[in-house]
């Protein structure tokens, strides 16, 4: 699949990134994340137990004239697997949002619920995978049957630039994606660490540790370490 080209406006291309979420979220292509993810749905926790989980494929969001994409693994069971919007109601979302106000790309500092009024400027949220998976681990045939929801988006997504790529299986999914819209990848194929940029036919891919509890929790990933990522990500969207 080659990068789209005269896409026309803003306003058309949401409308056919519109068509590709409504196919997301009608996705049963993987019988166990469909257990899983309606079993989790079902069961809930306890602090959530009044809640009405999402229970569903999530779809990807944010501003069709976005110059940088997030891409991150998969919907978290108790987070976005509860509320349906990609980061939003997990410790990692909250992490994420948070640096995402403060570089000016999110409306707001927290991501709740679906109907809580976030907005993304230049930025579009998407993941590898689009059903939460048992131990947060998805098959390498899960990944391949997820991976062209991420290609049709990035297609339509013509502006964009950069790729942040939110941990190691988000960097290779982007390359695997990458190679597959017949885009020459380098070899030896980049390796992923944070901070890490690697330059893939019209993108930079921009590797940043996963927000995750045992990243942030651990100093591993701090504020600041983001802050810098995204002000780079930023620098590099307007070259």
């Amino acid at each position: 699949m080659a990068r789209a080209s005269g896409l026309g406006s803003p306003q058309l291309r949401a409308r056919d990134l519109e068509v590709v979420q409504s196919e997301v979220i009608a996705c049963r292509a993987c019988p166990r994340l469909v257990r899983w993810r309606e079993q989790v749905a079902d069961e809930k926790v306890a602090r959530f137990a009044n809640q009405e989980y999402w229970g569903r494929p999530v779809p990807a969001f944010g501003d069709p004239a976005a110059r940088v994409m997030a891409l991150g693994l998969a919907p978290a069971a108790h987070g976005a697997n509860r509320t349906g919007r990609m980061f939003t109601g997990d410790r990692s979302g909250e992490f994420l949002f948070d640096a995402l106000f403060r570089a000016g790309y999110a409306s707001q500092p927290t991501s709740e619920s679906l109907d809580d009024g976030m907005t993304l400027d230049g930025l579009w949220i998407s993941a590898v995978n689009r059903c939460a998976p048992p131990a947060n681990k998805p098959t390498t045939q899960e990944r391949d049957h997820c991976l062209p929801f991420f290609e049709r988006e990035l297609a339509l997504l013509a502006d964009v630039r950069v790729v942040l790529c939110l941990g190691a299986f988000a960097w290779d999914g982007a390359l695997r994606a990458l190679g597959s819209m017949g885009i020459e990848v380098p070899k030896p194929k980049p390796r992923f660490g944070h901070g890490v940029e690697a330059a893939v036919g019209p993108y930079v891919l921009l590797g940043c540790f996963h927000p995750s509890q045992q990243n942030t929790f651990t100093g591993k990933l701090t504020p600041w370490m983001v802050d810098a990522l995204l002000a780079r990500a930023r620098v590099l969207s307007e070259i």
